[in-house]
């Protein structure tokens, strides 16, 4: 499956579930995760969306792991129903936050 598809059905389930969902740039930073997704205490996570079966490149696996050492969740996903399950967990694990 093609990662815009991929990315815009995770992304849609995300909002459904009250999570405000934005394209993530940062100029002056390459290989950042697609997107951010808010969660409505204010948790931030990242997904990074491919198609089936491609993996992150070296430079986004670096990046990724720049933020996952600064304490942020960061997921590389490429089904949609793994993404589905994505947001479920983060909602699950912030439920008491």
């Amino acid at each position: 499956m093609l990662e815009k598809d991929i990315e815009k059905s995770v992304c849609n389930y995300a909002k459904s579930k009250g999570i405000e969902v934005y394209k993530f740039v940062s100029p002056g930073h390459r290989s950042v995760p697609d997107r951010m997704f808010i969660l409505p205490e204010g948790v931030v996570f990242f997904i990074e969306f491919k198609a089936t079966g491609k993996k992150a490149t070296l430079l986004q696996a670096r990046e990724h792991d720049r933020l996952r050492h600064i304490g942020c969740h960061v997921y590389v996903v490429d089904d949609i129903e793994i993404g589905k399950l994505t947001i479920e967990l983060e909602l699950k694990i912030h439920a008491h936050a």
